[in-house]
């Protein structure tokens, strides 16, 4: 399996769950990149603004491979 390196830019999350159940105590805090394994998760995302369409938030992976095939999306909150 691919090991994705997420990040969003402008802001923090905290992983609340993986898979169903409590992430590792070294992956519970609040974070910019994480690295997403598969499966499923729940995240609480911290919002210090808004972002209308002209500075959108932004969200990829880091590897530029995954970046350039789509992997990347901006996003209005």
């Amino acid at each position: 399996m691919m090991l994705h390196p997420f990040h969003i830019h402008g802001t923090q999350f905290r992983i609340l769950t993986e898979n169903g159940k409590a992430p590792d105590a070294h992956r519970a805090g609040w974070k910019d990149t994480v690295r997403v394994e598969g499966g499923v998760s729940e995240v609480l995302v911290k919002f210090d603004h808004e972002a209308p369409k002209e500075f959108a938030y932004m969200a990829h992976c880091h590897l530029l491979e995954h970046e350039d095939t789509g992997m990347m999306l901006g996003f209005t909150v």
